[in-house]
Order: C-alpha cells, then sequence, then structure tokens
C-alpha cells in the first residue's frame, strides 16, 4: 500500500472514473447519505475497493486541508518524461497547446493552473524538477480533478526542454510585466507553449532568453501585478479565444 493520499470529491471521482486502478481504500465522513456518496460506495464495491464510514477527526488526522469528507488512499500516479511529452504531441494530430510553469511552488496556484489548463484544452503543463511544486493532495484537490486529466512533465533541464519544443516547430510565447507587446497582439492560433514564471519573481533570466515572444497583461488599475494562476486563466482564456475563431 502506498502512502499517497488524495481528499476532495472532485479528485477522488476523477480517479474513480480515469485511473480506478489507483485506487487502494476510502474513508467518508460520517453522516453523509446523498446521491454523490452511494454513487460513489456503488462504484467502490463494483471494483472491489474497501470504503469505511468514519469520524471527521480521522480524516482531519489523515490529510491537511478541505478534504469536503472523503479520502482516499492511491498508488502512484504516472510520472511523465519529456519523451512521453513529445511522443503524445506527435500522436495527437492537433497544434501543440502547452502550458510551462517556471518555479510555481504554491501547491494551491499549481492546482487552480492545472484546473484552468484542463478548462482552456491545454495538452500538458511542463514544470522544472527542481524549485516546484508537486502534485501534493492539495494541488490535487485544488485541481478539482484536472491533476488526473492534464499529464504534468516534470522535466530536469527546462531550458533544454524549452528549445526541444521549438524544434519541434511551438512557439513560445512568456509574460513580462516589463514586455512591450501586449496578450492582445500576440498569436496564439497555432502550435504554441504559453510560458509563466514564479511566484513574484516571474521567468528566470534562461527561460525568459529562450522565448521566442515577450508579451504583458494590459493593466489597468493600481495593483501592477496578478497572481500567477490568475495571470495564466487570462491568457490562456485569450488563446483560446483565438484557437476557437
Amino acid at each position: 500500500m502506498s502512502e499517497e493520499f488524495i481528499f476532495g470529491w472532485h479528485a477522488v471521482e476523477a480517479v474513480l472514473k480515469r485511473e480506478p486502478e489507483r485506487l487502494q481504500a476510502v474513508w467518508i465522513q460520517t453522516g453523509r447519505q446523498d446521491r454523490r456518496v452511494k454513487e460513489v460506495t456503488a462504484a467502490l464495491d463494483e471494483l472491489g475497493v474497501p470504503w469505511q464510514v468514519v469520524h471527521r477527526r480521522e480524516l482531519d488526522e489523515r490529510v491537511a486541508g478541505v478534504h469536503q469528507g472523503v479520502v482516499a488512499q492511491v498508488g502512484k500516479s504516472r510520472e511523465w518524461s519529456e519523451d512521453d511529452l513529445l511522443a503524445m504531441l506527435e500522436q495527437s494530430g492537433k497544434p501543440p497547446f502547452l502550458l510551462v510553469l517556471d518555479g510555481v511552488t504554491d501547491p494551491h496556484n499549481l492546482g487552480a493552473c492545472l484546473r484552468t489548463a484542463d478548462a482552456a484544452g491545454v495538452q500538458a503543463v511542463i514544470v522544472p524538477k527542481d524549485k516546484s511544486a508537486s502534485l501534493s493532495p492539495t494541488a490535487r484537490k485544488v485541481a478539482c480533478g484536472a491533476a488526473e486529466t492534464v499529464p504534468l512533465v516534470r522535466v530536469t533541464n527546462l531550458a533544454r526542454a524549452l528549445r526541444n519544443l521549438q524544434q519541434q516547430g511551438v512557439w513560445l510565447i512568456g509574460t513580462a510585466g516589463e514586455a512591450k507587446a501586449s496578450l492582445y497582439q500576440a498569436d496564439f492560433s497555432g502550435p504554441v507553449a504559453l510560458v509563466m514564471g514564479a511566484e513574484g519573481k516571474g521567468m528566470r533570466r534562461l527561460t525568459r532568453e529562450h522565448c521566442d515572444q515577450l508579451i504583458n497583461i494590459p493593466m489597468q488599475g493600481h495593483v501592477d501585478s496578478l497572481n500567477v494562476s490568475v495571470a495564466t486563466g487570462v491568457c490562456l482564456y485569450e488563446a483560446l479565444r483565438q484557437r476557437l475563431a
């Protein structure tokens, strides 16, 4: 049995739907007998996955976070490599649409970015192995199931991974406050990867140098920046608008 846990109804249901073989045990808070609980427990029974109704205190002891009354113990999720990503892009038959997060360390931000990436149709999210948030139970819960649908590719050398994408014809668009071009002047219609920097510091110098184009998000108020997950959502939905057009 692994020691990896997920929590929250969206996260548990996503694993149940897409990777049921990972489920090892499920605990549900006492007092819930609604339709959602009945559907989940019926599916668990069909799969032969053990589940228990327990006091909230036991769930609180297993995980740190708002568990919504459900916690699951799961096997390790698939680790996506750069080779896996390139193979997936080659087989997809669609122009690549990717998100690169350079050093996002807050699991809440990672989860929120994954959730928006899934909604916008992003094929994969790329992060460096070092100085980046992992797919912790908190990140999975915030992602509301997107952690099970959007591949998270962890690369040892982000600059090299960006060069490899460029060799595949992917246009790299990075965000920077000092950029002269705005988000609404960028062309997201073709093979593209949106590159977002870390909370506060933005992109690292080497990452910035590998971008084909730098853009800014127009700011009309008194604050000079947005939270990275909010900025990611703004950019991805402009990209989606163009790609749908």
